[in-house]
């Protein structure tokens, strides 16, 4: 009987703990949330990752937001600024400019141009290759700047 009950509770309590964990790991990525949130304010000075759910319990965003908490180093290195959008209701410019269905990562250029859509969950290291082959990036990576 006690097994069963220590189950049962784990089970209804995990939902609470991914929603703090994911809260924390955002802090610690310096993760803005999408309203208020423009492209036209990162314009040439940052790549945007856009990590879009349905809701903070959405399993894919619970481990986006794990993954890139790993090497948040790796992100920093390509000017990489994390923004999360998990309220669909609320209709942020960046949801109605993006139109996502469910989970969704969206890569974004300095250019302001939406350059890599996922339906699932990347590590930083793929998000890296991702970024690393876009030209403004190759051409900071020639000249020793960017990141």
């Amino acid at each position: 009987m006690i097994q069963v009950l220590f189950v049962l509770f784990t089970l209804f309590s995990a939902p609470i703990a991914m929603a703090e964990d994911t809260a924390a790991m955002a802090a610690r990525l310096g993760a803005i949330p999408a309203d208020g949130a423009e492209l036209n304010q990162f314009l040439w000075k940052k790549r945007p990752v856009i990590v879009f759910a349905d809701s903070e319990s959405d399993p894919r965003f619970v481990e986006q937001m794990r993954l890139l908490a790993e090497d948040p180093a790796g992100l920093l290195a390509r000017d990489v600024v994390v923004v999360v959008d998990t309220v669909p209701q609320n209709r942020t410019a960046l949801r109605q400019a993006l139109r996502p269905r469910g989970f969704s990562l969206v890569i974004i250029g300095k250019d302001g141009a939406s350059k890599i859509r996922k339906p699932l969950p990347w590590s930083v290291r793929e998000i890296g290759r991702a970024i690393d082959k876009m030209p403004i990036r190759q051409q900071e990576i020639r000249e020793g700047s960017g990141g």
